[in-house]
């Protein structure tokens, strides 16, 4: 408890995960409202999935801050003195990812039901209610993607160690490596089956029936992994604790 304590304390004690989460909430918000905006502008019913059309944005901003959490105390070599506080290093690096998950899991669910209020507000008219199981998914679903993907970050920054090398290299990976593999020829879309932020768009949108069955327009560009929800948010986070248990273990085998 005393080592999630300090890591709490040592998140919140500087500006920039404050600016992340503001930025995170106001970012899906936004591009929530302007799909469901253009939505209702274009005659098309928006859905529930519409009002979440930013999460993919607010998911970044995210894991740039679970990345930053880790590269910002290499950078002030603040965890030399953790490592000698806390011999063994594996206890005080789990207790910055459970603390850096457990901020991303709120940050998720807030950011999601902000931009769900905030499309409901745009359309008053339209069917946002959440009505079924697939509706709830797709909003409170956001949170445990965020933590899940925070692991990953906080991962890649005990690896990389580098703030802009960290967040170069998930903003690349997410947003532009993963949509192009499955443009390879022959292997490309086999690939890209099982890559792990396509399993969790798989988790979040399921088959479209908080898109009202649409494909992309003005709902979400459905995932092609062949798991069904449960199984994908479960191989999602598989990927992630296995990421940063190997993270945690080459931190533990080199200098700080």
């Amino acid at each position: 408890m005393n080592l999630l304590a300090a890591e709490r304390i040592k998140l919140f004690s500087t500006r920039s995960p404050w600016w992340c989460a503001l930025v995170a909430v106001v970012v899906t918000a936004a591009f929530g409202a302007f799909m469901t905006g253009g939505a209702v502008s274009a005659g098309v019913a928006p859905t529930v999935a519409s009002t979440q059309a930013g999460s993919n944005f607010g998911l970044l901003v995210v894991m740039v801050l679970a990345a930053l959490s880790v590269t910002t105390e290499y950078r002030f070599g603040t965890l030399r003195t953790t490592f000698q506080a806390a011999p063994g290093r594996i206890a005080p690096l789990a207790a910055k990812a459970a603390t850096v998950a457990g901020v991303a899991l709120v940050i998720g669910e807030v950011a999601a039901f902000v931009a769900w209020c905030a499309g409901s507000l745009l359309a008053p008219d339209a069917d946002l209610a959440l009505n079924s199981a697939a509706d709830w998914g797709n909003v409170a679903g956001l949170g445990p993607v965020c933590a899940f993907a925070a692991l990953i970050a906080v991962a890649v920054g005990l690896l990389v160690r580098h703030s802009a090398g960290a967040v170069a290299l998930l903003i690349i990976y997410a947003q532009a490596a993963e949509p192009l593999v499955a443009a390879i020829p022959s292997v490309g879309d086999d690939v890209h089956r099982w890559l792990p932020f396509n399993a969790a768009s798989k988790f979040l949108t399921g088959n479209g029936d908080s898109a009202g069955g649409r494909d992309g327009g003005y709902g979400p560009v459905l995932s092609d992994s062949p798991l069904g929800q449960g199984w994908a948010l479960a191989y999602f986070a598989a990927i992630a604790l296995a990421l940063l248990a190997i993270a945690i273990r080459t931190a533990k085998t080199r200098d700080a």
